[in-house]
């Protein structure tokens, strides 16, 4: 079999050795007036990026894709497909790993295993008149064989949590079709079964966390998501509404 032929039928992949980013790519291709289905995968990246301009370490093992989206909705929507790719990291890295290892999520867009994050996601749109989304990039990072051991928030790999070996082909497309079922399940019926789904495994729920804020930081109970996808957080005084932050274990 050749990289690709496992991917449904409504994605195009191209393959590169090497990428500044795969977002970036894709964002190109995009502007080009490449279609949606677009999918960008590279064995390495020179300049990976997370959230927030953050830098992703890409040493060759690893996994980094980027699929290129079109969907008739509203820009304020685009958000929701992060749920949607965590769903489809977690559920193609759930049957290799160790029983006795958990796995969840993380708002707004990381997996994690055994508590360590697994796996990034960013997402890059460009909206159309009327509101509407033009393009959405879709960029996924997973951990395959390694892992930054300087970031903010402990990382982790397949490799060292114990996991069983897959090709890199093999994982891009179990990615690549669980998203299309939680794409299409979205533009069918909404966020609602995605939010039910990422909230069966997610990380910190009824649980005190931190969240830092683009200004300053809050403590509460992590008390689930909205219909949109946002945060709710629930103080001493009030349940907050939290649509951008960095979630992180309370303070003692």
């Amino acid at each position: 079999m050749t990289a690709g032929s496992g991917l449904p039928a409504c994605l195009r992949l191209q393959s590169f050795a090497e990428l500044d980013s795969t977002n970036e790519e894709a964002k190109r291709q995009a502007a080009s007036g490449a279609p949606a289905g677009t999918l960008i995968w590279a064995r390495t990246q020179t300049a990976g990026r997370g959230r927030r301009g953050r830098a992703w370490v890409s040493v060759p093992g690893n996994l980094y894709l980027s699929l290129l989206l079109r969907p008739a909705r509203p820009a304020g929507a685009a958000a929701q497909l992060g749920f949607a790719a965590a769903l489809a990291v977690g559920e193609a890295l759930l049957p290799l790993l160790p029983r006795v290892v958990d796995l969840a999520y993380k708002w707004p867009n990381d997996v994690l295993v055994a508590g360590r994050k697994i796996s990034g996601i960013l997402l890059e749109s460009q909206a159309a008149g009327e509101g509407r989304i033009d393009w959405l990039v879709v960029g996924i990072g997973v951990n395959l064989v390694a892992f930054p051991t300087d970031s903010e928030y402990p990382a982790t790999s397949m490799a060292a949590a114990g996991a069983a070996p897959v090709a890199l082909d093999a994982l891009l497309e179990a990615v690549a079709r669980a998203f299309h079922f939680w794409y299409e399940r979205w533009l069918a019926e909404g966020f609602e079964p995605l939010r039910a789904a990422w909230l069966a495994r997610a990380s910190g729920l009824g649980q005190a966390i931190r969240v830092r804020l683009p200004q300053g930081e809050s403590q509460g109970r992590f008390a689930g998501l909205d219909e949109e996808g946002a945060l709710l957080l629930d103080t001493d005084t009030v349940r907050r509404r939290i649509t951008a932050g960095d979630v992180f274990p309370a303070t003692r």
